[in-house]
């Protein structure tokens, strides 16, 4: 080792001794600077080289921890300012209608934060509970993080949001993973390449004891390249296939979300999107496409309303709308969805679908016999009502898909109908969403970020039209083919990109991957903490 490399190492273990060495407040306060940091690397930031800095010192934290549970509390302030600083934009939601719901934004981003901060503190929990080396340290948190977030991502309703897989999106060859491991596999790598620097710090300098250091960063980072390279050649090795020849128009006509239900601005929004789809370039058009609740009416009750919407229409072709959907009893509203309607050019509904998975707080709330709250989204006082699930519609001269609406576009292995055959798949994901009621924050290119990746796991092309942005038309690899950006208002032409042939390893086996490769992970840091005890015990016995 050079006096050059002996000095840099020496100094790295004493910052690690320093982190570690923290107690009391001065400790949680490192917690919470090294969250704020990771928080940078998500969509749209994408800083990387932070998520290096914050997660090496997160085992530092726990790996000087005294027990689990101080552990736990170092992961529960990284965790809470990780979120604070990730979905902050949450709280521009109740600032739509500032006079009803303004009080609640501190509560719901700092209540929020502090819950979802639980699966950090479970991760950092769990990491500390063997004994283990650094490196073994290193093994155990990149196991526990993607536990904990596939947890978030499935227990109560999920929300598997930002999830550490994202930070890679201006990377297509990165992406292609998620074909094999999902988005969760390459969390795990991703974590483990940025907490694997900690292994570095080591009081030892003795130069054969400190190589061995690097065997696991280099690993990590192999891994890394691995999987990029692996990426690179999925994308040169796809076959040059043309598009379908069925022609898309996207339609984002940016409504302001805070007046978008006053009347008189429902009848000119709705205006406004019949003016946007004929612009030139109609004729060319097969499928036109709005977004979420687009059509901010009861469309269904009213032949009148279907045939003015069916003017946009192209002939032999149809307008896709976001509409919500009501039943009535004595007058009143009992039932409401957040339906998508597919429209024809004689002015019938020939295919619907509800939205499943709501929105809590948003589009109905949670425990409503004891919160009596109106949720945010919802219609007057009545909460949403789930539909049945996912769903595939077929529209004759369209290729079948499936559709999403909203933030169900997020939640991975959760986009199609189950049960259906290989050749009953659809052949591509049609999301409609308004992300409005985020306004220009970090939400919007987080949830498009989440969606897009939904592609690559099914292997089938994404259509996402959303009323503020971001719309596009995504292929089955990831790649954006067109795209409106945030706060833009106009259409987006483009030709449905064709589908897969073959099922994706992940779309087939699903979670069976992710489960090999943590158990085998599992394994590797089992066996680092049983030969740490064995060459603690020769050590011993030498002297």
């Amino acid at each position: 080792m050079t006096e050059y490399g002996r000095l840099a190492a020496t100094r790295f273990a004493a910052l690690a001794r320093w982190v570690g060495a923290a107690s009391g407040w001065r400790r949680s306060r490192i917690a919470v600077g090294l969250g704020a940091v990771s928080a940078a690397a998500l969509p749209p930031g994408h800083a990387l080289p932070l998520l290096v800095v914050s997660f090496t010192g997160l085992v530092w934290l726990i790996h000087a921890s005294r027990s689990p549970w101080r552990a736990a509390v170092a992961g529960w302030w990284f965790g809470f300012a990780h979120f604070l600083f990730s979905i902050y934009w949450i709280g521009a939601a109740m600032l739509t209608d500032p006079s009803r719901f303004g009080w609640m934004v501190a509560p719901a981003v700092i209540g929020l934060s502090a819950g979802f901060a639980l699966f950090p503190a479970l991760a950092a929990f769990a990491a500390r509970l063997p004994a283990l080396p650094v490196a073994g340290r290193v093994l155990a948190l990149a196991i526990a993080w993607t536990a904990a977030e596939w947890l978030r991502g499935n227990i109560l309703t999920g929300f598997p949001m930002n999830l550490m897989g994202t930070v890679w999106m201006p990377s297509v060859g990165m992406i292609q993973s998620v074909a094999v491991v999902g988005v969760y596999g390459l969390s795990f790598v991703t974590v483990l390449a940025a907490a694997a620097p900690a292994a570095l710090a080591t009081p030892d300098t003795e130069e054969r004891r400190y190589r061995r250091t690097w065997l696991l960063p280099a690993v990590a980072f192999g891994l890394l390249a691995a999987v990029w390279v692996g990426g690179q050649a999925r994308l040169a090795l796809a076959p040059d296939r043309a598009p379908t020849e069925v022609n898309l128009r996207l339609v984002q006509a940016n409504i302001d979300q805070s007046r978008k239900w006053e009347d008189g601005a429902r009848e000119a929004g709705l205006a406004h999107h019949v003016v946007l789809s004929h612009e030139p370039g109609f004729d060319e058009t097969d499928v036109v496409i709005w977004p979420e609740t687009a059509v901010p009416f009861f469309m269904d009750e009213s032949a009148t309303l279907q045939s003015f919407v069916s003017r946009t229409a192209p002939p032999g072709g149809y307008v896709i709308t976001g509409a919500p959907r009501r039943t009535r009893s004595a007058g009143r509203t009992i039932a409401v969805w957040n339906s998508l309607h597919a429209v024809s050019p004689a002015g019938a509904i020939t295919a619907s679908y509800d939205k499943h998975h709501l929105v809590p707080f948003g589009e109905y709330m949670p425990l409503r016999g004891i919160i009596n709250l109106r949720a945010i989204a919802a219609a007057g006082t009545v909460d949403s009502s789930p539909g049945p699930g996912p769903s595939t519609l077929s529209l004759p001269g369209v290729p079948p898909f499936s559709p999403l609406i909203c933030y169900e576009a997020i939640f991975p292995g959760e986009v199609l109908a189950d049960g259906a055959l290989p050749d009953e798949r659809p052949q591509w994901l049609l999301n409609v969403t308004n992300d409005a009621w985020f306004g220009h924050t970090a939400g919007p290119y987080q949830h498009f970020q989440a969606a897009r990746l939904r592609a690559v796991e099914e292997g089938m092309p994404l259509v996402r039209a959303a009323n503020t942005g971001i719309s596009a038309v995504v292929d089955s690899y990831g790649r954006v083919v067109g795209r409106l950006g945030l706060g833009e208002v106009g259409v987006l032409d483009a030709p449905l990109p064709p589908a897969l042939t073959a099922q994706t390893p992940i779309a087939r086996l699903g979670g069976w991957i992710l489960a090999i490769l943590l158990l085998l992970a599992t394994v590797a840091a089992l066996v680092t903490g049983v030969r740490h005890r064995l060459h603690a015990g020769r050590r011993g016995q030498g002297e």
